[in-house]
């Protein structure tokens, strides 16, 4: 029976949850039959929006590549030192490394997935998924300007929705992260005040707030914490049932955050081919989320064991190509065919 269970376990697409689980078991498994193929363990750091992705992937490619990954998830600031600084195989980041200083590292750069980031709130009173808000209150809301949920300024934004006079908790993340250099760069986008007096990066001077660390402590702090609004990777809203926020995008319309929304922010993203960077924030487009981002690997051009580094490429040849199932499920957007194509080419 528990062989059937682990059959049946590697025969489907596992949710989140379950990823962590069976990463291990998949690792076990996989080195009891391949014996000779002697499976090779890889290490990767970073982003916490790509982390469910990334602990996906290995385990459902474990058993077909031989090749098993350690992800330590602490934010895209750290994962981009870690690889630098040559004590990982690759980092993860959803904040683009510079063309200057991939040169420097010797670094090479790619994306591997697309999500969006969303707004949670706990606001009293207000029913799930009814709160709206634009881009410049939310810039409004964490530049300290609005400071109650009964402001008339959210008011006017959500008609017959009753809003408590209720002080707002702005919550920001409190590591280096790719996360924050998204939201940051999309309040920027929409809020002139906020690109002049905070501007954007994985690490900002917040006016107002508390902090939190990574997508899941960010999640937790304003599940159980009543007036709090924080941002968040999607998968992360999603999994601790969180209400989100529906957002004005740049067309003018409330959009609800989806994968399909995403995926039209995706479809109107223009690519810098040289270094395989992409800003999604703010697209063009009917139905367009307004909070997108891509989020990439950084790996060594030249890995001091070649074999080692053969291995981090086929794992991340098998996560671009026969991993799309695996993003899918976990509201990830696979990338588009001309980037993935691109990807392929840049790893051989």
């Amino acid at each position: 029976m528990k062989e059937k269970r682990i059959m049946a376990g590697r025969a489907k697409i596992m949710s989140w949850k379950k990823t962590a689980a069976l990463s291990a078991l998949l690792c076990g498994l996989a080195g009891a039959v391949l014996p000779q193929a002697q499976a090779e363990q890889i290490t990767g750091a970073g982003s916490s929006f790509a982390a469910p992705l990334y602990q996906s992937w290995s385990a459902h490619s474990a058993a077909q590549t031989g090749v098993q990954l350690n992800y330590q998830t602490i934010g895209s600031g750290a994962g981009q030192n870690q690889v630098l600084a040559g004590t990982v195989d690759f980092g993860a980041s959803d904040a683009p490394m510079s063309h200057a200083r991939l040169e420097a590292g010797h670094l090479l750069q790619f994306p591997t997935a697309i999500g969006g980031i969303v707004v949670i709130a706990n606001v009293p009173g207000v029913p799930e998924g009814a709160l709206r808000l634009t881009g410049p209150v939310l810039a409004a809301i964490y530049d300290g300007s609005i400071t109650q949920w009964n402001d008339p300024r959210i008011v006017a934004l959500n008609p017959g929705v009753t809003l408590p006079d209720l002080p707002v908790a702005p919550l920001h993340r409190a590591d280096g992260s790719g996360t924050t250099y998204v939201f940051t760069e999309y309040l920027g986008r929409v809020s002139p005040t906020w690109e002049k007096q905070v501007g954007r990066g994985t690490s900002v001077a917040w006016p107002v707030g508390a902090g939190a660390r990574g997508n899941d402590g960010i999640a937790s702090y304003v599940k159980n914490t009543e007036g709090s609004v924080g941002y968040a990777e999607y998968a992360y809203a999603e999994r601790n049932h969180l209400s989100t926020v529906v957002l004005q995008n740049r067309a003018g319309e409330f959009v609800v955050p989806s994968v399909t929304s995403f995926t039209r922010a995706a479809e109107n993203a223009t690519w810098d081919h040289a270094d395989m960077t992409a800003s999604l924030c703010d697209a063009d487009g009917a139905g367009s989320w307004p909070i997108v981002t891509t989020t990439y690997a950084l790996v060594p051009r030249e890995a001091n064991e070649a074999n080692h580094g053969n291995a981090v490429r086929t794992f991340f040849r098998w996560g671009v190509k026969d991993g799309e199932a695996a993003s899918r499920e976990l509201d990830y957007v696979p990338l588009p065919p001309v980037v993935r194509d691109a990807v392929l080419e840049r790893l051989k």
